[in-house]
């Protein structure tokens, strides 16, 4: 699936825009299809769409998204600095069929979406071009991405860009079966990690997005997701 820039693309789809740093929690709902707003359930024209849904785990509501065959996300806009983001996930398995940065291969048990915004003036030519050429296809696409994902063989700390684009850069954080069906904490310095693929320092954040997707593979996944946090550096 043309996950990467699809999912960024999901971000800008969204209808409100929470406040700096503000994360509306999972937790604070209760079990059922309606999220906390302003986080929004997401689907793609002509791909099926996964079940999303919040579910009550261990005593506290989080986010479950099942794809079989499908995409599905939650999506959130938002404007502040690049934070500390840290969240929790679980996967009920990684997917057979999965091939890291293929095109025939791009999908995910689990991944994770943060949009940024660069001004135009600040990219050159080519890149303009291409962005133009992706908001063509996608929609709103924001001008760079980091996927952060749970792969199936590739090592964690794994980094390249996807093949369906390079101002979005893919970034493995867990792999393989050897956590399925267990919660997984992460942690990540985002403007570090915008600086690493990009070369640059990071612009505002515009958006998270959450989800899996097995459109490509044919497979079925759940994905669980709790509460998205704002650390303090």
């Amino acid at each position: 699936m043309r996950a990467c820039w699809a999912g960024a693309a999901l971000i800008a789809l969204a209808a409100m825009a929470a406040s700096d740093a503000t994360l509306p929690a999972f937790s604070a709902a209760s079990p059922g299809v309606t999220l906390p707003a302003p986080w929004q359930a997401q689907a793609l024209r002509r791909i099926n769409a996964g079940d999303v849904r919040l579910v009550a785990d261990e005593g506290r509501t989080v986010l479950q998204v099942r794809s079989q065959e499908a995409f599905g996300a939650a999506a959130i806009r938002l404007r502040l600095a690049a934070p500390i983001l840290a969240w929790r996930w679980k996967v009920d398995r990684v997917l057979d069929k999965a091939r890291l940065g293929s095109r025939e291969g791009d999908d995910f048990a689990a991944r994770v979406y943060v949009s940024f915004e660069i001004p135009m003036d600040q990219l050159t030519f080519a890149e303009r071009t291409r962005l133009r050429i992706a908001r063509l296809f996608y929609g709103d696409v924001p001008s760079a991405a980091i996927c952060y994902v749970w792969d199936n063989r590739a090592s964690p700390g794994t980094a390249l860009w996807s093949p369906y684009g390079e101002r979005v850069r893919m970034v493995v954080l867990r792999s393989g079966p050897g956590s399925a069906g267990r919660w997984e904490e992460e942690r990540r310095d985002v403007a570090a990690d915008f600086r690493a693929a990009f070369g640059r320092d990071a612009p505002p954040v515009t958006g998270i997005a959450a989800g899996n997707d097995t459109d490509q593979t044919g497979e079925s996944v759940t994905a669980w997701f709790g509460d998205f946090r704002i650390e303090p550096r």
